[in-house]
């Protein structure tokens, strides 16, 4: 399987122009012994570093290719962050041309972010099917302490060779599948968004990820089977989920209030004496069904009238507390210029029957968690190491994690009973 995301560049029906970097996407078993070939394909010479990890360098059916040098991280407690990039940039020779990264998110992540600080190209070698976000121009990144995107840079290709990433452990693809299943809120907070506020949605970006979920919600259950076909329908919708993030130039089709619960937890705030070692797209899983239940309840308020006020944040004084010191000054930052400035309550009432027809498309809970339940995915808070007792303040507080409209950041104008 090929994607040519290099037609999608240009002009686009919703009026704007598109700029995709990435040229092409090859998701076929063996492609990795290709390599050489791509990379003449597209102009890369020089001298290349390849960076893995310890645990994708001695993966089954894995391919070391030629390398003038090769990174090869502990994959003990690595993690996207400023230690990871530390750790590359400081074995990293001065005149290497361009990366190639081996491994998963972590690794793309903490590749892309040091290839852009070298202002040298990437390519990606996916191992494992566990996150969409192998095709971003943006690292996604910890950074002491506060989960943000950092400057990075597009894969000039990805080549996802099946033979490896069928090998990779279960729960990784199920991951994987979590980050797409929150596409269905995340499309709802953006719709909602062009509901409420005239925000700029494009259709072609759009369909691009609802294709991506519908390819992984047809194969999921062949995961546990190790169906190839499954594995390669799953690599396709995360890297189409991909794709459709850089054409828009940010995570807005593939990020909302779901992705907002697993940043939170990520960030560990001073209220929550509690550690999560969750994927990342497991949280996100988890995250899909507590903001698809919340959803389904606020639809079910048929006249929002009574209830909306004028929009405000969080009390400062609730948001240290909750932050803590060390956090609390990122999330000043973050939400200095707030993305519902200018949201009246006349808007959300004239909006209110879009919404209502836009969170109908979510599927119920009880859907979601019987997916899971079939593939044996994670679905509760318990499932990810959280305390049940913390959901309402999952709820009210991860909308500050970003400055982005959101369902949930809506509830801010308000007086409901918990949605929890």
């Amino acid at each position: 399987m090929i994607i040519d995301s290099a037609k999608l560049n240009g002009p686009c029906s919703c009026g704007r122009s598109h700029e995709m970097i990435t040229k092409e996407a090859i998701i076929e078993p063996g492609c990795l012994k290709k390599l050489d070939l791509y990379m003449d394909k597209y102009g890369l010479t020089g001298k290349r570093a390849v960076i893995y990890d310890e645990n994708t360098y001695h993966a089954k059916n894995i391919i070391h290719p030629a390398a003038d040098q090769e990174i090869i991280l502990d994959p003990s407690n690595l993690h996207a962050n400023e230690i990871a990039v530390g750790k590359v940039m400081e074995q990293l020779e001065e005149n290497i041309d361009y990366l190639v990264a081996i491994g998963s998110g972590t690794i793309h992540d903490t590749t892309r972010y040091c290839a852009n600080d070298r202002k040298i190209p990437f390519v990606s070698c996916p191992t494992a099917a566990s996150v969409d976000g192998f095709c971003s121009t943006v690292s996604a990144m910890t950074w002491k302490g506060y989960k943000k995107t950092m400057p990075g840079v597009a894969p000039v290709f990805v080549l996802a060779d099946i033979d490896i990433i069928k090998e990779a452990p279960l729960y990784l693809a199920l991951s994987g599948a979590g980050d797409i299943f929150g596409k269905y809120t995340a499309l709802a907070d953006w719709n909602a968004g062009h509901a409420i506020t005239g925000e700029y949605l494009c259709p072609v970006i759009e369909g691009m990820t609802r294709d991506a979920v519908d390819a992984v919600r047809s194969c999921c259950t062949g995961l546990a089977e190790g169906d190839e076909n499954a594995f390669e329908q799953l690599t396709y919708g995360l890297i189409l989920s991909g794709l459709a993030m850089q054409l828009m130039g940010n995570s807005r089709p593939a990020s909302g209030s779901e992705h907002h619960v697993s940043h939170l937890i990520e960030m560990q705030p001073a209220a929550f004496p509690f550690h999560s070692d969750a994927l990342h797209g497991e949280k996100v899983g988890v995250g899909t069904i507590l903001i698809s239940r919340a959803c389904h309840k606020l639809a079910e308020i048929e006249d929002i009238t009574p209830y909306v006020h004028p929009y405000s944040m969080i009390p400062a004084s609730q948001l240290e507390s909750f932050y803590g010191p060390a956090l609390y000054p990122s999330i000043v930052e973050e939400n200095k210029k707030d993305c519902m400035e200018g949201a009246t309550p006349e808007m959300l009432i004239k909006a209110w029957p879009e919404i209502r027809r836009i969170i109908s498309t979510i599927p119920a809970p009880e859907e979601l968690s019987a997916l899971y339940e079939k593939i044996g995915a994670k679905k509760t808070l318990e499932d990810i190491e959280v305390p049940s007792e913390y959901l309402p303040q999952l709820l009210k507080f991860s909308p500050s994690a970003r400055n982005r409209l959101t369902l949930m950041r809506v509830c801010w104008m308000l007086d409901i009973p918990e949605l929890s």
